[in-house]
């Protein structure tokens, strides 16, 4: 079966996930409501890592409705990226970076999506003209790197991740492609089975200039065999992996899962590149946004149980402001640093809040 009906079998409403989980009839009622609004859609694979029998799985955690997400306190857009969108589908925040939204589908849309938005729903945010993105990227040398993320690229035809990587390839100041994708993740058949699609990425990964692929993997139990081999074809295609975890309540808030992730992650060849701060998105904040205070706690417990190799992430908070280093607690005073920075004199710049051990965002210290 090709990986494309394969994802036509995706469980995408409450009748066929009854089928795999126990739902009583109000939690069906609920989740009807839920997915009106931020639609569901799994993939077997993914599915049947979940243990049914456990009704806090974290993978269940991750992808299956919860009445939660009905909460709405939070924001839609805390990391600004409206602010910083210099045409629909291209973001501009740091100026080594742009950022192309090529697509507004995944293969699986997780409960947590910062950009919940948009992804799964009718949106104009999505680059509809890739040749006037390609044009102003031409046109701004600072920019030494493209990310090209979603929704999951990796969801699009090969022919169309082709056409980007090709048009993106020709610009001399680019120093290197990332493409962002939780296919490795969720759906690795899209990597197994698709020899054209490896050629592809192979072909744009050359000794000059590498291809990076960001993914996401959150949990242990998701570097399973399948997910493994698929990293593995990847990496005998020297693309690059780098893995961004998000720190989520429920799902692995605890040190010894970060740390087992982490050592895993540096075991088969990725690199251990940001912890996220769970972002104060509306419908996500109330059900998994841990507290600075505790996840600063978790990430400096876990460190100590990690090698030089598996601890060289950052654990870091993507405001509207830039990207902050997450550095430590002295006395009754958290500290962060600006790895990134909207405003260019902020980068680097070291800063210190009074402590508050239920904040979960800057803008609440």
């Amino acid at each position: 079966m090709s990986w494309e009906a394969e994802l036509k079998k995706n469980i995408c409403t409450i009748e066929q996930l009854k089928e795999y989980i126990d739902l009583t009839p109000l939690e069906q009622r609920q989740l009807k409501r839920v997915i009106e609004k931020h639609p569901m859609s799994i993939t077997r694979y993914y599915l049947s890592l979940i243990d049914k029998k456990e009704p806090n799985d974290p993978i269940r955690k991750m992808v299956i409705p919860s009445v939660e997400e009905l909460n709405l306190s939070g924001s839609w857009d805390p990391s600004g990226e409206l602010q910083i969108t210099k045409m629909p589908g291209l973001q501009h925040k740091y100026a080594p970076t742009a950022l192309i939204l090529s697509t507004n589908r995944c293969t699986a849309y997780c409960r947590y999506c910062f950009r919940k938005r948009l992804v799964g729903l009718s949106t104009g945010e999505i680059i509809s003209k890739f040749d006037e993105a390609v044009e102003y990227i031409n046109e701004h040398e600072e920019i030494t790197n493209v990310l090209i993320s979603g929704g999951d690229t990796l969801i699009l035809p090969t022919e169309i991740i082709e056409n980007f990587l090709k048009k993106l390839a020709k610009i001399e100041h680019l120093h290197f492609m990332r493409i962002g994708s939780k296919v490795p993740v969720i759906f690795p058949e899209r990597i197994l089975q698709d020899k054209d699609l490896l050629s592809v990425l192979k072909r744009f990964s050359t000794p000059e200039r590498k291809l990076y692929i960001s993914t996401q993997f959150n949990h242990p139990r998701e570097l399973t065999r399948k997910a493994i081999r698929a990293i593995n074809k990847l990496i005998r295609r020297s693309i690059i992996i780098n893995n961004q975890t998000v720190l989520l309540k429920g799902v692995n808030d605890d040190p010894d899962i970060i740390a087992d992730l982490q050592n895993k992650l540096a075991g088969i060849g990725i690199i251990p590149y940001y912890i996220f701060q769970c972002r104060p998105v509306k419908r996500v904040k109330q059900n998994f946004q841990v507290p600075l205070y505790k996840g600063y706690m978790i990430i400096s417990k876990a460190k100590r149980k990690l090698n030089g190799h598996s601890k060289r992430f950052r654990y870091v908070m993507s405001h509207r402001t830039g990207k902050i280093e997450i550095l430590g607690i002295v006395d009754d005073e958290m500290y962060f640093r600006y790895h990134e920075a909207r405003d260019p004199k902020n980068l680097g710049k070291l800063f210190k809040r009074k402590l508050n051990y239920t904040a979960g965002w800057l803008d609440e210290l």
